[in-house]
């Protein structure tokens, strides 16, 4: 399986179902991008719900697809589908939502989690920036600071304090449920992610997170890319910055 869809009600769930990590690679892309367009065009429904089958949102990109050349749709094509989609995207998350998972998560337009989601941007680990717009959009979600101790080292936040910080809007024993049923109004009473202030920079934070990770990450380039991007975010506007 790669994409199943549903009607609950007046939400129809888009469902990642490759278990047990539900990596994106191709056929999630694609199975995303048409599912949207098909229940769009569902005049019964008010909402689409993302969520991941199993115990896992989406733990990231497939990395069977590293070492292939890229393949359309891209990610960065399916992130802005979700956000411009004519219906409200709700993701329901629970366990790891990472990497492309949180790319996914951060072009919807509210987000509910449970208490074993886990959400982040490790890409740093692996030795690249995240490349969907999560730089961009992270900061202007939950301010720069709290990007900035996020992204440069790869660090995730758990449910908790993902709410506190914003970047999870609700909790929920059964998101998806609570995704199907919530009440849209503040979410939509609020722009897109992309479409949000720039953040207020951070200087300080800046300066410090580039002494973390010349301490603790040595070497490596990613990490200061990362700042660099973030960083940008409090000066540009979202399409320059990506």
């Amino acid at each position: 399986m790669s994409i199943v869809t549903d009607i609950r009600g007046t939400a129809g769930v888009i469902l990642i179902d490759r278990v047990p990590v539900n990596a994106i690679n191709h056929d999630i892309r694609s199975g995303i991008l048409y599912a949207l367009a098909e229940l769009a065009g569902n005049p019964s429904l008010d909402r689409i719900v993302l969520a991941g089958a199993g115990k896992i949102f989406a733990a990231g990109a497939d990395a069977g697809e590293f070492s292939k050349p890229p393949t359309d749709p891209g990610l960065p094509k399916v992130v802005a589908a979700i956000e411009a989609s004519s219906l409200p995207v709700v993701a329901a998350i629970r366990g790891a939502c990472l990497g492309g998972g949180l790319e996914l998560a951060l072009a919807c337009r509210w987000r509910i989690a449970d208490q074993t989601a886990q959400l982040g941007l490790p890409e740093v680990v692996l030795g690249v920036v995240p490349g969907s717009g999560g730089t961009q959009r992270l900061p202007r979600l939950v301010g720069m600071e709290t990007a900035l101790s996020m992204i440069p080292q790869g660090r995730s936040l758990k449910a908790a304090a993902a709410c506190e910080a914003g970047l999870v809007d609700a909790l929920d024993d059964d998101p998806l449920k609570a995704a199907c049923e919530a009440d849209l109004a503040a979410a939509l009473a609020r722009p897109p992610i992309s479409a949000m202030p720039r953040p207020l920079a951070a200087p300080e934070a800046a300066a410090a997170a580039r002494k973390t990770v010349a301490k603790k990450m040595r070497g490596q380039r990613a990490p200061a890319e990362a700042i660099t991007l973030v960083e940008l975010t409090a000066d540009t506007d979202f399409e320059t910055g990506l």
